[in-house]
């Protein structure tokens, strides 16, 4: 046998080998915080692969502790904000929606909050993707995501986008 052919063989063999990746995509991240201790990022996050994946933590060397967190209504029918433990899944040409009063990041132990224009940087954790490193910018002022994504770009009507 060749060493072209054995080459070709392994490189095959690999390809097959190694599992399909999501492919992740961050779109309209932004970070603002509610006071001097504690703050939060929103953003979409989209799954283009064809690999359902599952979000499993999220770092940043910023705060103190930086969190996976919800809203979940109680038996009194009051919203609690909670840890997600086990983080959030994100299936294969999916999304998970980072909005407020809903899924976030959550950064607690801030000191001094954000500064308007500052940037935050966190690596996403993904069972299948891996790594995933974000740059968000603080912007106080803001108050939702857009999700762009489902837009028919080769129409002028904004009719059944959420903005």
């Amino acid at each position: 046998m060749s060493f072209i052919t054995s080459l070709i063989g392994v490189l095959s063999a690999l390809t097959f080998a190694c599992p399909a990746l999501a492919d992740i995509e961050i779109h309209d991240p932004y970070a603002r915080s509610s006071n001097p201790m504690a703050g939060a990022a929103f953003m979409i996050i989209h799954n283009d692969g064809d690999v359902d994946d599952r979000l499993v933590s999220v770092i940043s060397e910023v705060p103190a502790r930086t969190e996976l967190h919800t809203h979940i209504e109680d038996a009194d029918g009051v919203l609690r904000m909670t840890h997600l433990e086990d983080g959030m899944d994100l299936p294969a040409g999916g999304k998970i929606a980072m909005k407020r009063g809903a899924k976030h990041v959550m950064f607690m132990g801030l000191g001094d909050g954000f500064e308007d224009g500052e940037v935050i940087t966190i690596t996403f954790q993904f069972e299948q993707a891996g790594d995933v490193v974000v740059e968000i910018p603080v912007d106080q002022t803001r108050t939702e995501v857009m999700d762009h994504s489902d837009m028919d770009h080769g129409t002028s009507t904004d009719e059944g986008h959420d903005h």
